[in-house]
Parts: structure tokens; sequence; C-alpha cells
């Protein structure tokens, strides 16, 4: 499952997480965020173990937004450590997703 990242969590949970870290930025009343909700998900289970998988609200958290200049949603972040890796806008097919969140894997 997916872990709920808030400006008060995400250092701990993504910085301090030893592994890679997709990060989806959505919001409730975002279509495509919820139709992409499934393959977060989904993400989160094959990758359970070898790399972390979370969703920060742009409306309860939007400070972190702007950290990250999210201009659209949904908007995904592969992070390792600080360092943004990968980054993808708008609606995503999984493998897309699969392969961005691999390669902070190497």
């Amino acid at each position: 499952m997916a872990v709920v990242l808030t400006t008060s969590n995400f250092d701990e949970e993504v910085y301090e997480a030893g592994m890679p870290v997709l990060v989806d930025f959505y919001a409730d009343w975002c279509g495509p965020c919820k139709a992409m909700g499934p393959v977060v998900e989904e993400l989160a289970g094959e990758f359970a173990g070898k790399a972390k998988v979370g969703k920060v609200n742009v409306d309860e958290n939007q400070e972190l937004a702007m950290r990250y200049n999210v201009m659209s949603i949904p908007t995904f972040l592969v992070l390792k450590g600080k360092e943004v890796i990968a980054k993808a806008v708008g609606t995503q097919d999984k493998g897309s997703l699969a392969k961005a969140l691999e390669s902070g894997l190497k």
C-alpha cells in the first residue's frame, strides 16, 4: 500500500528511506489522479521491500508541491535520497512508471 506523505513525514519517509521512492502528487478532485490510483497501488505491492511508493495530496501539502514545482497533476517523481532521478506528468502507463522506479534500483 502506498504511504501517505505529508510535509511532516516527507523527509523521513523519502529522504531517509534508503531506497528509491515513487511519489505521486495528486488531488481528490482530479479525475486523471483517480484513474492512476489503482496503478500506483499495484506498483506499491510489486516493489514492496525494494522501493517505496507514496502519495502527496497537493491540496493538503502545498509546500511539497511548491518544493518540487508541481504545476499539473498527477505528477510522478522518483527520488533517491534528495535527488529526483525521474519525473513524469499526466496519466502514465504502469510500465513506464515501473521502469522509472527500476532506474532507481541500479
